[in-house]
């Protein structure tokens, strides 16, 4: 009789480790594709970028700096290549796109301009959905993350090597109401 108890003990902990390993497999891949979802809107965001900073450049070609600012920004973004890089590059970009979005209120000429329009429109939804992306990939790192270190299945997370992935922080600049001078 102690056999068999010692058999189902030792049947249920192999069946809650390979279920816990799974959910561990599950969770880290979710990571992983939600982080992929927001790479894909970071490149589409930088696509929309270059046709932007042109129009503007027919109506407020002066203003070089700040259209310089978002080239630079968009450029550090697309040559990052890990998540905290691309996570930080993402948050320049996003200071860069909110000062060259201000000056629109400096040239209401630059308002009536479907192209422009149809741009920032573009942009907006693209910007709301990579804050929507953001969200759910913060999501999903957190239930990683705590499976990864709650007890019992720590245990098995220590096992087989599972690592904690980053969250998708707001940097300070990112905080920051974005200054336009004119």
């Amino acid at each position: 009789m102690i056999k068999w108890i010692i058999l189902a003990l030792v049947v249920l902990v192999v069946l809650y480790i390979i279920s816990t390993y799974n959910t561990l497999v599950n969770l880290r891949n979710k990571v992983k594709d939600q982080w992929a979802q927001i790479e894909v809107l970071l490149k589409r965001r930088a696509d929309l970028i270059p046709n932007l900073v042109e129009t503007v450049k027919g109506y407020a070609g002066h203003e070089k700096a700040t259209l310089e600012g978002v080239i630079t920004a968009r450029n550090k973004a697309i040559s990052a290549t890990t998540p905290i890089e691309e996570m930080k590059a993402s948050g320049e970009l996003t200071q860069a796109l909110s000062r060259l979005l201000a000056l629109t209120e400096a040239y209401p000429e630059l308002k009536a301009n479907t192209n422009f329009m149809d741009l920032q429109t573009n942009l907006k939804d693209t910007e709301d959905k990579i804050s929507f992306g953001r969200q759910f990939y913060n999501d999903t790192v957190l239930k990683y993350k705590n499976k990864i270190e709650m007890f019992p299945s720590n245990i098995v997370a220590g096992l087989f090597g599972f690592k904690s992935e980053p969250f998708f922080e707001a940097s300070d600049a990112d905080k920051e109401v974005p200054k336009v001078q004119f």
